[in-house]
């Protein structure tokens, strides 16, 4: 029994060394695992004293509750210590304030116009059924183009100015339409499906265009879906963004090799009543190229179109946020003005 007595008298000197030598509050509470806890110093020998005759209980059990009273009183007292110490020096940091010192002022996040916008359109068409899609930005020529009816030859091919990669038949898409033979060609119909995106074009960069710019896509696919579907569908939407429930809609002609028949929709100015710079005096404002999915298109993605029918539509998303927020120039959507950021 004398080897545990030993252990008992070695450990509160090994206790006592580490004890004066902690300097922190963390660094105590290790202390008080390596010694306290149900894995610690003391519960093993607890668990040696268990084992013992009931003489050696007598000489031994006294000095190991001893033991444990000094560690547990020594912990509590180093612990006090700390906390009192950290009292007195946030006593000492709020008495020495400086209160003319000069506050540097932290730099905040914003959420850019895009973002908002995005996350805007995104709601309106969740809470009309549609579900929320997106695709790459490096596509085949065949999902850009020869799926939605551009084949080679196509002359639609020359008003998209595509950037190819130098890998062959590999480009940066030029609209978002791709995403939506993607969709259909996973999930089949019907569906309901709209995403955002960006898109690539080698245009030349001015106010109102620039080679890097985003593109929202919407598809409906389905038994019946016609074109009153799309009409209905594009005149909520126009009226929940711009929160006006009397926009009105009208319907030109359009040519978009991946529809028919193709159609442009321009709505009601919601800004002025006789014409305004924005909607250039004529009281209506171009913004959406739709019309009903081409039955090749359909076919390409293994769906049949005498049995199914659907609508697409597409836009310029730095067109929407310019016409909502009153921006003038395109090009600050991609600059680090923070003026501009910053009202957003």
């Amino acid at each position: 029994m004398e080897s545990l007595e030993s252990r008992i008298q070695a450990i509160r000197i090994l206790f006592d060394r580490v004890l004066k030598e902690t300097t922190s509050e963390s660094a105590l509470e290790d202390v008080r695992l390596i010694f306290l806890s149900r894995k610690g110093h003391i519960a093993s020998l607890m668990a040696e004293l268990k084992a013992a005759s009931i003489e050696q209980k007598k000489i031994t059990g006294p000095a190991l509750n001893a033991l444990k009273q000094h560690i547990e009183q020594e912990y509590q007292n180093k612990l006090t210590w700390f906390n009192q110490r950290a009292t007195e020096q946030e006593m000492a940091r709020t008495y020495f304030f400086d209160v003319t010192a000069k506050k540097s002022r932290p730099y905040q996040g914003r959420l850019h116009a895009y973002t908002h916008i995005t996350r805007e359109l995104e709601d309106i068409f969740i809470s009309m059924g549609f579900s929320i899609a997106d695709g790459p930005e490096l596509e085949t020529d065949f999902y850009n183009f020869q799926a939605l009816n551009i084949p080679l030859d196509h002359p639609a091919r020359d008003m998209h100015d595509t950037f190819w990669v130098t890998y062959p038949h590999l480009l940066l898409r030029t609209h978002t339409s791709p995403v939506q033979i993607h969709v259909m060609e996973q999930q089949g119909a019907p569906l309901a499906v709209f995403s955002v995106g960006r898109t690539y074009r080698h245009e030349a960069t001015d106010a109102t265009h620039d080679f890097v710019f985003m593109q929202a896509e919407g598809i409906m696919v389905g038994k019946g879906i016609s074109m009153a579907n799309l009409l209905a569908i594009a005149r909520a939407f126009l009226c929940h963004v711009f929160d006006k429930e009397d926009l009105a809609i009208r319907v030109r002609p359009g040519y978009f090799p991946f529809v028919e028949p193709g159609i442009e929709i321009d709505f009601s100015c919601p800004f002025c009543k006789n014409g305004c710079s924005r909607c250039k005096k004529s009281g209506w404002i171009e913004l959406l190229g739709a019309g009903l999915i081409h039955p090749a298109v359909l076919r390409a993605v293994n769906i049949d179109p005498t049995q199914y029918t659907g609508f697409a539509f597409g836009m310029g998303i730095e067109r929407l946020a310019m016409l909502k927020y009153g921006i003038d120039d395109c090009r600050l959507f991609h600059s680090a003005q923070l003026e501009f950021l910053h009202q957003f």
